[in-house]
């Protein structure tokens, strides 16, 4: 699962960033609301957890501004106000639960849980496609038009965040942390090893590379247009 954290609270939001962490979760967290808006809008996560009072842009307006995108990935709200028209106020902002502080960690985990099942996977399907590439997230199968592809798992889930992100330029620290989490500091070599497998599994021989090479910043995945 990849979350977004958004919550003021410090040491609030690094104990909960230790509890993702410890359930093998990876997350992103972002301590005022327009900080969180901009990594919403230009990364792709599984589930937002916001809390309501944050500074610069408060949860309910990050919800706003979110669903105005057309993106619907889930959103829990946490709040230490417990009144009926601020659990209504949050949810039709469209925020898809709210969970009021103190809450247990138990309870927390399994509200994430509970959306993610409810959504199934990002951008509710299971099914995505991206020029000649198609990814199914459930059988965890991939193809190139016709042809399917051969991938390991970290190999599958490059191309998922490639996949998700075309067109953006993914530096390799956010490819480590996303793919390999709390092991990522042990894998420094990791990125540029997985980018050359994946390219000669998914490349077509004497054509355009689909991954190209940011020099001192990353890679970026794009689809050639002819």
């Amino acid at each position: 699962m990849r979350i977004l954290l958004v919550e003021d609270e410090k040491p609030l939001a690094d104990a909960l960033m230790q509890l993702f962490r410890d359930s093998r979760y990876l997350a992103d967290v972002a301590y005022d609301g327009e900080t969180g808006l901009d990594l919403a809008l230009t990364n792709s996560y599984d589930v937002l957890v916001l809390d309501i009072m944050l500074p610069r842009l408060n949860g309910l307006e990050i919800v706003r501004k979110v669903r105005a995108e057309k993106l619907d990935v889930p959103i829990l709200l946490l709040t230490a106000r417990d009144a009926v028209d601020d659990r209504v106020q949050g949810l039709d902002a469209g925020a898809d639960d709210y969970l009021v502080k103190p809450f247990a960690n138990k309870e927390l985990l399994a509200r994430l849980r509970a959306l993610t099942r409810r959504t199934g996977s990002l951008a509710g399907t299971d099914i995505m496609q991206v020029g000649p590439f198609t990814i199914d997230l459930s059988s965890r199968t991939a193809k190139r038009g016709d042809h399917p592809l051969s991938l390991t798992s970290k190999e599958f889930q490059m191309l998922e965040l490639f996949m998700r992100n075309h067109g953006k330029v993914l530096s390799k620290k956010l490819i480590l942390d996303r793919i390999w989490g709390p092991d990522a500091s042990v894998m420094s070599n990791a990125v540029e090893n997985y980018v050359h497998f994946l390219r000669k599994k998914i490349d077509v021989p004497g054509h355009h590379s689909y991954i190209e090479t940011v020099r001192g910043v990353g890679y970026v995945f794009k689809i050639p247009s002819s």
